[in-house]
């Protein structure tokens, strides 16, 4: 069963923009924190942004500056808008939901997934 929808990825050039969207659904009990994570060829999936039931984000260095989490609560829906795109941000990107405590961009610290969306940067 499928309880977060990512949308919004696509192929842009270098210096562009996307925004990245993560529907959840009501069977997710707190929807007050979220995650994103990015997973590339070769690599194993990264912490890219998070924000908590505060409203305070953290970001990994690499994105910082650059890309910005947020979320509209009425509409279950949370967002990470990516600027300034580099081919290095080449990935599958996936939303997480259900925070279990511990470092917020780290795999594990999350239940639930999303089944990605791609997002690809040509130079």
């Amino acid at each position: 069963q499928v309880h977060l929808v990512e949308s919004g990825g696509g192929s842009v050039q270098a210096g562009g923009s996307l925004r990245l969207s993560c529907a959840v659904s009501e069977y997710i009990a707190d929807k007050t924190c979220m995650g994103w994570f990015r997973e590339s060829t070769g690599k194993e999936r990264e912490g890219v942004a998070s924000i908590d039931s505060d409203g305070d984000s953290s970001y990994a260095s690499s994105v910082k500056g650059r890309f910005t989490i947020s979320q509209d609560n009425a509409k279950n829906t949370g967002y990470l808008e990516m600027n300034n795109l580099k081919p290095e941000d080449t990935a599958m990107y996936y939303c997480a939901a259900e925070f279990r405590g511990g470092n917020r961009l780290e795999r594990g610290s999350w239940s639930y997934w999303g089944q990605g969306t791609q997002v690809t940067v040509s130079s």
